[in-house]
Protein backbone atom coordinates (compact mmCIF):
# COMPACT_ATOMS: atom_id res chain seq x y z
CA UNK A 1 0.00 0.00 0.00
CA UNK A 2 0.90 3.19 -0.88
CA UNK A 3 0.86 4.36 3.02
CA UNK A 4 1.98 0.84 4.88
CA UNK A 5 1.59 2.66 8.42
CA UNK A 6 -1.71 4.80 7.23
CA UNK A 7 -3.79 3.03 9.76
CA UNK A 8 -1.95 3.65 12.47
CA UNK A 9 -1.78 7.93 11.74
CA UNK A 10 -5.08 8.57 10.67
CA UNK A 11 -8.91 8.26 12.15
CA UNK A 12 -11.42 7.55 10.32
CA UNK A 13 -13.02 10.97 8.51
CA UNK A 14 -16.63 10.82 8.11
CA UNK A 15 -18.54 12.12 5.16
CA UNK A 16 -20.64 15.07 6.82
CA UNK A 17 -24.34 16.16 6.67
CA UNK A 18 -25.97 19.45 7.08
CA UNK A 19 -27.55 20.11 9.93
CA UNK A 20 -30.87 19.08 10.23
CA UNK A 21 -32.87 22.32 11.00
CA UNK A 22 -31.68 23.29 6.79
CA UNK A 23 -32.04 20.40 5.65
CA UNK A 24 -35.73 18.73 6.10
CA UNK A 25 -37.39 22.13 4.60
CA UNK A 26 -36.03 20.29 1.68
CA UNK A 27 -35.41 16.86 -0.40
CA UNK A 28 -32.14 17.86 -1.90
CA UNK A 29 -28.89 14.93 -1.14
CA UNK A 30 -27.37 16.46 2.04
CA UNK A 31 -24.32 14.68 2.49
CA UNK A 32 -21.28 16.52 1.97
CA UNK A 33 -18.33 14.07 -0.05
CA UNK A 34 -14.88 13.89 1.30
CA UNK A 35 -12.43 16.31 -0.28
CA UNK A 36 -9.97 15.26 -2.16
CA UNK A 37 -7.47 15.78 0.72
CA UNK A 38 -9.59 14.10 3.25
CA UNK A 39 -10.35 10.97 0.84
CA UNK A 40 -6.19 10.53 0.56
CA UNK A 41 -6.03 10.33 4.06
CA UNK A 42 -9.03 7.76 4.35
CA UNK A 43 -7.35 5.72 1.36
CA UNK A 44 -3.96 5.73 3.25
CA UNK A 45 -6.09 3.79 6.42
CA UNK A 46 -6.18 0.08 3.85
CA UNK A 47 -3.90 -1.97 5.22
CA UNK A 48 -1.39 -4.42 3.78
CA UNK A 49 -3.51 -7.31 5.19
CA UNK A 50 -2.85 -10.17 2.93
CA UNK A 51 -6.62 -11.37 2.61
CA UNK A 52 -8.50 -8.33 1.62
CA UNK A 53 -12.33 -9.55 3.17
CA UNK A 54 -13.37 -6.26 2.10
CA UNK A 55 -13.39 -7.80 -1.74
CA UNK A 56 -15.60 -10.58 -0.29
CA UNK A 57 -17.69 -8.44 1.34
CA UNK A 58 -18.68 -6.95 -1.22
CA UNK A 59 -21.45 -8.44 -3.27
CA UNK A 60 -19.71 -7.05 -6.53
CA UNK A 61 -16.23 -7.99 -5.55
CA UNK A 62 -15.43 -4.04 -5.81
CA UNK A 63 -11.42 -4.62 -5.85
CA UNK A 64 -11.34 -2.25 -2.76
CA UNK A 65 -7.37 -2.43 -1.84
CA UNK A 66 -6.76 -1.17 -5.21
CA UNK A 67 -8.85 1.87 -5.36
CA UNK A 68 -8.31 2.98 -1.80
CA UNK A 69 -4.58 3.21 -3.03
CA UNK A 70 -5.23 5.18 -5.99
CA UNK A 71 -7.04 7.75 -4.08
CA UNK A 72 -4.31 7.44 -1.48
CA UNK A 73 -1.80 8.24 -4.58
CA UNK A 74 -4.80 10.85 -6.43
CA UNK A 75 -4.78 8.80 -9.31
CA UNK A 76 -8.20 9.41 -9.58
CA UNK A 77 -8.61 8.72 -13.12
CA UNK A 78 -7.50 4.81 -12.65
CA UNK A 79 -9.56 4.77 -9.48
CA UNK A 80 -12.80 5.06 -11.67
CA UNK A 81 -11.19 2.73 -13.78
CA UNK A 82 -10.86 -0.23 -11.59
CA UNK A 83 -13.93 0.47 -9.65
CA UNK A 84 -16.26 0.35 -13.15
CA UNK A 85 -14.54 -3.13 -13.51
CA UNK A 86 -16.97 -4.33 -11.51
CA UNK A 87 -19.73 -1.96 -10.76
CA UNK A 88 -21.58 -0.49 -13.37
CA UNK A 89 -23.57 2.30 -10.80
CA UNK A 90 -20.74 3.52 -8.20
CA UNK A 91 -23.10 6.83 -8.00
CA UNK A 92 -25.86 4.71 -6.20
CA UNK A 93 -24.11 2.42 -4.16
CA UNK A 94 -21.77 5.05 -2.67
CA UNK A 95 -25.10 6.92 -1.59
CA UNK A 96 -27.07 4.17 -0.28
CA UNK A 97 -25.32 0.62 0.13
CA UNK A 98 -25.13 -0.45 3.73
CA UNK A 99 -21.38 -1.30 3.18
CA UNK A 100 -21.42 -4.76 4.11
CA UNK A 101 -17.00 -4.32 2.37
CA UNK A 102 -16.91 -2.04 5.77
CA UNK A 103 -18.39 -4.73 7.91
CA UNK A 104 -15.57 -7.13 7.01
CA UNK A 105 -12.79 -4.58 6.80
CA UNK A 106 -9.85 -5.95 8.28
CA UNK A 107 -9.43 -2.92 10.60
CA UNK A 108 -12.39 -2.91 11.19
CA UNK A 109 -11.68 -5.64 14.09
CA UNK A 110 -10.06 -3.33 16.47
CA UNK A 111 -10.76 -0.10 15.27
CA UNK A 112 -13.12 2.03 13.06
CA UNK A 113 -12.92 0.17 9.26
CA UNK A 114 -11.86 2.11 6.27
CA UNK A 115 -14.14 4.28 5.18
CA UNK A 116 -14.83 2.22 2.01
CA UNK A 117 -18.50 3.68 1.07
CA UNK A 118 -17.04 7.21 1.36
CA UNK A 119 -14.37 6.62 -0.99
CA UNK A 120 -16.47 4.97 -3.81
CA UNK A 121 -18.56 7.84 -3.52
CA UNK A 122 -15.82 10.34 -3.74
CA UNK A 123 -14.28 8.40 -6.80
CA UNK A 124 -17.46 7.98 -8.91
CA UNK A 125 -18.72 12.30 -8.26
CA UNK A 126 -14.85 13.13 -9.24
CA UNK A 127 -15.38 10.98 -12.41
CA UNK A 128 -18.55 12.87 -13.50
CA UNK A 129 -16.92 16.08 -12.95
CA UNK A 130 -14.11 15.35 -15.08
CA UNK A 131 -15.91 13.96 -17.80
CA UNK A 132 -14.20 10.30 -17.88
CA UNK A 133 -17.83 8.32 -17.53
CA UNK A 134 -18.02 8.30 -21.47
CA UNK A 135 -20.62 5.24 -23.46
CA UNK A 136 -18.72 2.35 -24.11
CA UNK A 137 -19.81 1.63 -27.58
CA UNK A 138 -19.43 -2.42 -28.75
CA UNK A 139 -16.67 -3.20 -30.96
CA UNK A 140 -19.04 -5.15 -33.39
CA UNK A 141 -23.19 -5.99 -32.98
CA UNK A 142 -24.61 -9.23 -33.08
CA UNK A 143 -27.65 -8.84 -34.43
CA UNK A 144 -29.26 -10.75 -31.40
CA UNK A 145 -32.02 -8.72 -29.35
CA UNK A 146 -32.80 -8.77 -25.74
CA UNK A 147 -35.89 -7.72 -23.60
CA UNK A 148 -35.16 -6.73 -19.93
CA UNK A 149 -38.67 -6.52 -17.80
CA UNK A 150 -37.80 -4.10 -15.29
CA UNK A 151 -35.48 -0.89 -15.00
CA UNK A 152 -34.11 -1.22 -11.05
CA UNK A 153 -30.57 -1.67 -10.84
CA UNK A 154 -30.69 -5.49 -11.95
CA UNK A 155 -32.29 -4.36 -15.05
CA UNK A 156 -30.15 -1.51 -15.49
CA UNK A 157 -26.99 -3.61 -15.12
CA UNK A 158 -28.07 -6.39 -17.31
CA UNK A 159 -28.99 -4.17 -20.02
CA UNK A 160 -25.55 -1.85 -19.78
CA UNK A 161 -23.72 -5.12 -19.81
CA UNK A 162 -25.75 -6.65 -22.98
CA UNK A 163 -25.62 -3.45 -24.67
CA UNK A 164 -21.69 -3.27 -24.27
CA UNK A 165 -21.39 -7.14 -25.96
CA UNK A 166 -22.80 -5.88 -28.86
CA UNK A 167 -26.64 -7.33 -28.36
CA UNK A 168 -29.67 -4.77 -28.81
CA UNK A 169 -31.53 -4.27 -25.92
CA UNK A 170 -34.78 -2.83 -24.93
CA UNK A 171 -36.06 -2.06 -21.40
CA UNK A 172 -40.06 -2.58 -20.59
CA UNK A 173 -40.72 0.11 -17.24
CA UNK A 174 -44.23 -0.20 -16.37
CA UNK A 175 -43.73 3.26 -14.35
CA UNK A 176 -43.94 6.72 -16.12
CA UNK A 177 -39.99 6.85 -15.61
CA UNK A 178 -37.19 4.95 -15.78
CA UNK A 179 -35.04 3.34 -12.55
CA UNK A 180 -37.24 1.03 -10.81
CA UNK A 181 -37.46 1.41 -6.95
CA UNK A 182 -34.31 3.82 -7.27
CA UNK A 183 -36.62 6.63 -9.04
CA UNK A 184 -39.66 5.36 -6.32
CA UNK A 185 -38.53 3.91 -3.38
CA UNK A 186 -35.78 5.93 -2.10
CA UNK A 187 -36.14 9.27 -1.46
CA UNK A 188 -34.37 12.12 -3.57
CA UNK A 189 -33.05 13.48 -0.19
CA UNK A 190 -30.59 9.87 -0.23
CA UNK A 191 -30.52 9.94 -3.94
CA UNK A 192 -31.51 12.43 -6.27
CA UNK A 193 -32.96 11.13 -9.30
CA UNK A 194 -30.82 12.92 -12.02
CA UNK A 195 -28.09 10.60 -10.95
CA UNK A 196 -30.45 7.98 -12.81
CA UNK A 197 -31.21 10.30 -15.42
CA UNK A 198 -27.38 10.74 -16.48
CA UNK A 199 -26.50 6.94 -16.47
CA UNK A 200 -29.73 6.63 -19.03
CA UNK A 201 -28.39 8.83 -21.22
CA UNK A 202 -25.21 6.72 -21.14
CA UNK A 203 -27.03 3.24 -21.58
CA UNK A 204 -28.99 5.66 -24.47
CA UNK A 205 -25.36 6.44 -26.42
CA UNK A 206 -24.57 2.98 -26.01
CA UNK A 207 -27.10 1.56 -27.71
CA UNK A 208 -29.70 0.22 -24.69
CA UNK A 209 -33.43 1.96 -25.49
CA UNK A 210 -36.19 2.49 -22.90
CA UNK A 211 -39.75 2.01 -22.92
CA UNK A 212 -41.26 3.21 -19.95
CA UNK A 213 -45.10 3.32 -19.39
CA UNK A 214 -45.64 -0.30 -20.51
CA UNK A 215 -46.34 -3.02 -18.72
CA UNK A 216 -45.60 -6.73 -19.52
CA UNK A 217 -48.60 -8.60 -18.04
CA UNK A 218 -52.02 -9.22 -18.80
CA UNK A 219 -52.98 -9.36 -14.74
CA UNK A 220 -53.32 -6.61 -12.17
CA UNK A 221 -50.81 -5.31 -9.88
CA UNK A 222 -51.55 -6.08 -5.93
CA UNK A 223 -53.32 -3.55 -3.38
CA UNK A 224 -50.60 -0.82 -2.30
CA UNK A 225 -48.51 -0.77 -5.31
CA UNK A 226 -50.26 1.91 -8.65
CA UNK A 227 -49.99 0.95 -11.98
CA UNK A 228 -48.40 4.15 -14.19
CA UNK A 229 -48.61 1.70 -17.67
CA UNK A 230 -49.71 3.74 -20.38
CA UNK A 231 -49.94 0.25 -22.13
CA UNK A 232 -49.55 -3.00 -22.22
CA UNK A 233 -47.19 -5.92 -24.30
CA UNK A 234 -47.82 -9.43 -23.60
CA UNK A 235 -45.35 -12.11 -22.63
CA UNK A 236 -45.55 -14.46 -25.85
CA UNK A 237 -45.00 -10.31 -27.51
CA UNK A 238 -41.79 -10.15 -26.18
CA UNK A 239 -40.81 -14.37 -26.88
CA UNK A 240 -41.85 -13.43 -30.23
CA UNK A 241 -39.92 -10.31 -30.77
CA UNK A 242 -36.39 -10.97 -29.20
CA UNK A 243 -34.12 -13.65 -28.96
CA UNK A 244 -33.96 -13.46 -25.15
CA UNK A 245 -36.08 -12.11 -22.24
CA UNK A 246 -34.78 -10.93 -18.67
CA UNK A 247 -36.90 -10.49 -16.01
CA UNK A 248 -35.74 -7.74 -13.21
CA UNK A 249 -39.17 -6.50 -12.25
CA UNK A 250 -38.03 -6.40 -8.43
CA UNK A 251 -40.17 -8.03 -5.64
CA UNK A 252 -43.28 -5.49 -4.81
CA UNK A 253 -45.76 -7.25 -2.92
CA UNK A 254 -45.87 -5.72 0.49
CA UNK A 255 -46.42 -7.54 3.47
CA UNK A 256 -49.49 -6.46 5.33
CA UNK A 257 -50.92 -6.84 8.77
CA UNK A 258 -54.81 -8.21 8.89
CA UNK A 259 -55.13 -6.58 12.14
CA UNK A 260 -58.97 -5.40 13.65
CA UNK A 261 -59.24 -1.81 11.68
CA UNK A 262 -56.87 -2.39 8.96
CA UNK A 263 -59.34 -0.95 6.57
CA UNK A 264 -59.61 2.09 8.27
CA UNK A 265 -59.02 5.41 6.44
CA UNK A 266 -54.92 6.57 7.30
CA UNK A 267 -52.98 3.10 6.88
CA UNK A 268 -50.94 3.29 4.18
CA UNK A 269 -48.51 1.22 2.28
CA UNK A 270 -45.26 2.78 2.72
CA UNK A 271 -44.62 2.62 -1.02
CA UNK A 272 -48.30 4.40 -1.19
CA UNK A 273 -46.84 7.03 0.59
CA UNK A 274 -43.18 7.20 -0.63
CA UNK A 275 -43.83 6.56 -4.87
CA UNK A 276 -46.34 9.49 -4.80
CA UNK A 277 -43.84 11.57 -2.88
CA UNK A 278 -40.72 11.00 -5.47
CA UNK A 279 -43.31 12.03 -8.31
CA UNK A 280 -44.24 15.12 -6.81
CA UNK A 281 -40.37 15.69 -6.32
CA UNK A 282 -40.03 15.24 -9.73
CA UNK A 283 -43.05 17.75 -10.96
CA UNK A 284 -45.33 15.08 -11.52
CA UNK A 285 -48.38 15.81 -9.47
CA UNK A 286 -48.87 16.43 -5.64
CA UNK A 287 -48.86 13.69 -2.94
CA UNK A 288 -52.36 13.19 -1.65
CA UNK A 289 -51.27 11.48 1.70
CA UNK A 290 -50.13 14.40 3.56
CA UNK A 291 -48.14 14.08 7.10
CA UNK A 292 -48.25 17.36 8.31
CA UNK A 293 -49.87 18.46 11.86
CA UNK A 294 -50.09 14.29 12.44
CA UNK A 295 -49.14 12.02 14.67
CA UNK A 296 -47.30 9.24 12.14
CA UNK A 297 -46.78 5.90 13.18
CA UNK A 298 -44.44 4.09 11.04
CA UNK A 299 -44.76 -0.07 11.55
CA UNK A 300 -41.44 -1.38 10.33
CA UNK A 301 -38.01 -0.91 11.58
CA UNK A 302 -35.51 -1.36 8.00
CA UNK A 303 -34.90 1.44 5.32
CA UNK A 304 -38.01 1.93 3.85
CA UNK A 305 -39.15 2.54 7.47
CA UNK A 306 -36.83 5.09 7.44
CA UNK A 307 -37.66 6.55 4.45
CA UNK A 308 -40.66 7.11 5.72
CA UNK A 309 -39.66 8.58 8.75
CA UNK A 310 -37.47 11.60 7.02
CA UNK A 311 -39.86 11.91 4.15
CA UNK A 312 -42.60 12.55 7.24
CA UNK A 313 -40.56 14.43 9.00
CA UNK A 314 -40.31 16.62 5.85
CA UNK A 315 -43.54 17.26 5.76
CA UNK A 316 -43.69 18.54 9.36
CA UNK A 317 -45.26 15.99 10.39
CA UNK A 318 -46.39 16.69 14.99
CA UNK A 319 -44.98 13.29 15.86
CA UNK A 320 -43.19 10.29 14.38
CA UNK A 321 -43.12 6.83 15.81
CA UNK A 322 -41.36 3.78 14.80
CA UNK A 323 -42.00 0.16 15.99
CA UNK A 324 -40.49 -2.57 15.46
CA UNK A 325 -41.17 -6.24 15.72
CA UNK A 326 -38.26 -7.39 16.93
CA UNK A 327 -36.27 -7.00 19.95
CA UNK A 328 -33.42 -3.97 20.05
CA UNK A 329 -30.25 -5.24 18.64
CA UNK A 330 -27.22 -4.14 20.80
CA UNK A 331 -25.24 -1.22 20.39
CA UNK A 332 -22.01 -3.03 19.68
CA UNK A 333 -21.44 -6.13 17.91
CA UNK A 334 -19.56 -8.68 19.43
CA UNK A 335 -17.03 -8.53 16.47
CA UNK A 336 -14.65 -11.90 17.33
CA UNK A 337 -18.07 -13.66 16.94
CA UNK A 338 -19.06 -12.21 13.05
CA UNK A 339 -16.41 -10.92 11.67
CA UNK A 340 -16.40 -10.86 8.49
CA UNK A 341 -20.06 -11.13 8.39
CA UNK A 342 -22.84 -8.65 8.44
CA UNK A 343 -23.65 -7.97 12.38
CA UNK A 344 -26.66 -7.60 14.05
CA UNK A 345 -25.85 -4.05 15.66
CA UNK A 346 -28.18 -1.45 16.19
CA UNK A 347 -28.19 1.27 13.51
CA UNK A 348 -29.72 4.57 13.58
CA UNK A 349 -30.10 6.20 10.15
CA UNK A 350 -29.85 10.08 9.40
CA UNK A 351 -33.74 9.98 9.26
CA UNK A 352 -33.68 8.54 12.53
CA UNK A 353 -31.55 11.48 13.70
CA UNK A 354 -34.13 14.18 12.65
CA UNK A 355 -36.93 13.82 14.95
CA UNK A 356 -38.11 9.92 15.78
CA UNK A 357 -39.38 7.77 18.76
CA UNK A 358 -38.34 4.33 17.78
CA UNK A 359 -39.88 0.86 20.06
CA UNK A 360 -38.68 -2.64 19.62
CA UNK A 361 -40.27 -5.53 20.98
CA UNK A 362 -43.68 -4.23 19.67
CA UNK A 363 -46.58 -5.77 18.04
CA UNK A 364 -49.65 -3.95 16.79
CA UNK A 365 -53.17 -5.70 17.97
CA UNK A 366 -55.56 -2.88 16.29
CA UNK A 367 -55.93 0.15 14.76
CA UNK A 368 -58.76 2.05 16.79
CA UNK A 369 -61.00 5.17 14.14
CA UNK A 370 -63.71 7.74 14.21
CA UNK A 371 -65.61 8.04 11.29
CA UNK A 372 -63.78 5.45 9.39
CA UNK A 373 -60.45 7.16 10.07
CA UNK A 374 -57.61 5.76 12.06
CA UNK A 375 -57.21 7.88 15.10
CA UNK A 376 -54.85 5.44 17.39
CA UNK A 377 -53.15 1.70 17.85
CA UNK A 378 -53.52 -0.56 19.92
CA UNK A 379 -50.53 -2.32 20.91
CA UNK A 380 -48.52 -4.68 22.99
CA UNK A 381 -45.03 -5.51 24.17
CA UNK A 382 -43.92 -8.86 23.25
CA UNK A 383 -40.90 -11.27 23.95
CA UNK A 384 -38.93 -14.04 22.18
CA UNK A 385 -38.18 -17.70 23.47
CA UNK A 386 -37.15 -20.57 21.39
CA UNK A 387 -37.71 -18.38 18.31
CA UNK A 388 -41.07 -17.67 19.17
CA UNK A 389 -43.43 -14.32 20.11
CA UNK A 390 -45.09 -14.46 23.52
CA UNK A 391 -47.52 -10.96 24.65
CA UNK A 392 -46.13 -9.16 27.57
CA UNK A 393 -49.19 -10.05 30.12
CA UNK A 394 -50.75 -6.43 30.79
CA UNK A 395 -48.28 -4.17 28.51
CA UNK A 396 -50.94 -3.08 26.40
CA UNK A 397 -50.72 0.60 25.61
CA UNK A 398 -52.53 3.05 23.29
CA UNK A 399 -50.36 5.18 20.77
CA UNK A 400 -52.51 8.68 18.96
CA UNK A 401 -52.33 7.73 15.25
CA UNK A 402 -53.19 10.29 12.30
CA UNK A 403 -51.10 8.35 10.16
CA UNK A 404 -49.86 4.73 9.50
CA UNK A 405 -47.50 3.21 7.23
CA UNK A 406 -46.85 -0.13 6.95
CA UNK A 407 -43.17 -0.88 5.94
CA UNK A 408 -42.81 -4.10 6.52
CA UNK A 409 -40.68 -5.48 3.98
CA UNK A 410 -41.88 -7.04 0.41
CA UNK A 411 -42.97 -10.92 0.28
CA UNK A 412 -42.68 -11.48 -3.62
CA UNK A 413 -42.41 -10.44 -7.03
CA UNK A 414 -45.49 -9.66 -8.76
CA UNK A 415 -47.01 -13.07 -9.71
CA UNK A 416 -49.24 -12.10 -12.94
CA UNK A 417 -46.07 -11.31 -14.81
CA UNK A 418 -44.41 -14.91 -13.95
CA UNK A 419 -47.50 -16.64 -14.71
CA UNK A 420 -47.54 -14.47 -18.05
CA UNK A 421 -44.08 -16.34 -19.32
CA UNK A 422 -44.93 -19.69 -17.05
CA UNK A 423 -41.80 -19.23 -15.22
CA UNK A 424 -42.04 -21.35 -11.97
CA UNK A 425 -41.60 -20.38 -8.73
CA UNK A 426 -39.63 -21.53 -5.59
CA UNK A 427 -41.50 -22.20 -2.12
CA UNK A 428 -40.73 -17.84 -1.85
CA UNK A 429 -43.30 -16.90 -5.28
CA UNK A 430 -39.92 -15.75 -6.69
CA UNK A 431 -38.77 -16.77 -10.05
CA UNK A 432 -37.21 -19.96 -9.83
CA UNK A 433 -33.46 -20.22 -11.43
CA UNK A 434 -30.15 -20.87 -10.53
CA UNK A 435 -26.96 -18.91 -10.25
CA UNK A 436 -24.32 -21.48 -11.05
CA UNK A 437 -23.57 -23.98 -13.88
CA UNK A 438 -24.00 -23.53 -17.68
CA UNK A 439 -27.95 -22.71 -17.22
CA UNK A 440 -26.97 -20.07 -14.69
CA UNK A 441 -30.15 -16.93 -14.40
CA UNK A 442 -31.67 -19.43 -16.91
CA UNK A 443 -35.53 -20.08 -15.50
CA UNK A 444 -37.57 -23.25 -16.84
CA UNK A 445 -38.88 -21.09 -19.98
CA UNK A 446 -36.32 -21.21 -22.50
CA UNK A 447 -34.17 -18.02 -23.88
CA UNK A 448 -36.12 -16.19 -20.33
CA UNK A 449 -33.79 -15.19 -17.38
CA UNK A 450 -34.48 -13.96 -13.96
CA UNK A 451 -32.01 -11.13 -12.22
CA UNK A 452 -32.85 -9.07 -8.95
CA UNK A 453 -35.37 -9.60 -6.22
CA UNK A 454 -38.01 -10.98 -8.79
CA UNK A 455 -35.20 -14.22 -7.98
CA UNK A 456 -33.86 -13.55 -4.80
CA UNK A 457 -36.62 -11.55 -3.15
CA UNK A 458 -36.11 -8.74 -1.72
CA UNK A 459 -32.58 -7.68 -0.88
CA UNK A 460 -30.31 -4.45 -1.37
CA UNK A 461 -29.66 -2.72 -4.57
CA UNK A 462 -25.60 -3.92 -4.72
CA UNK A 463 -26.90 -7.55 -5.02
CA UNK A 464 -29.39 -6.77 -7.72
CA UNK A 465 -26.27 -5.07 -9.60
CA UNK A 466 -24.33 -8.27 -9.33
CA UNK A 467 -27.08 -10.38 -10.34
CA UNK A 468 -27.94 -8.03 -13.49
CA UNK A 469 -24.22 -8.15 -14.21
CA UNK A 470 -24.22 -12.59 -13.93
CA UNK A 471 -27.38 -12.84 -15.46
CA UNK A 472 -26.26 -10.87 -18.53
CA UNK A 473 -23.39 -12.72 -19.29
CA UNK A 474 -25.59 -16.00 -19.27
CA UNK A 475 -27.39 -14.18 -21.85
CA UNK A 476 -24.48 -13.53 -23.92
CA UNK A 477 -23.57 -17.08 -23.59
CA UNK A 478 -26.65 -18.33 -24.26
CA UNK A 479 -26.87 -16.35 -27.61
CA UNK A 480 -23.35 -16.57 -28.98
CA UNK A 481 -22.08 -19.89 -27.06
CA UNK A 482 -19.12 -18.27 -25.03
CA UNK A 483 -19.06 -14.96 -23.51
CA UNK A 484 -15.97 -12.41 -22.55
CA UNK A 485 -18.16 -10.09 -20.25
CA UNK A 486 -16.87 -10.40 -16.58
CA UNK A 487 -19.23 -11.48 -13.84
Amino acid sequence: MGKATGFLEFPRQNEGYEPVVKRVKHYKEFVFALSDSEAKLQGARCMDCGIPFCNNGCPVNNIIPDFNDLVYRQDWKSAIEVLHQTNNFPEFTGRICPAPCEAACTLGINELPVGIKSLEHAIIDKAWEEGWVKPQLPRHKTGKTVAVVGSGPAGMAAAQQLARAGHDVTVFEKNDRIGGLLRYGIPDFKMEKSLIDRRMEQMQAEGVTFRAGVMVTDGELPAGIKNYARETISAQALMEQFDAVVLAGGSEVPRDLPVPGRDLAGIHFALEFLIPQNKEVAGDGANEIRAEGKNVIVIGGGDTGSDCVGTSNRHGATSVTQFELLPQPPEEENKPLVWPYWPIKLRTSSSHDEGCERDWSVATKEFIGENGKVTALKACRVEWKDGRMQEVEGSEFILPADLVLLAMGFTNPVGSMLEAFGVDTDARKNAKASTEGERAYHTNVPKVFAAGDVRRGQSLVVWAIREGRQAARSVDAFLMGHSDLPR
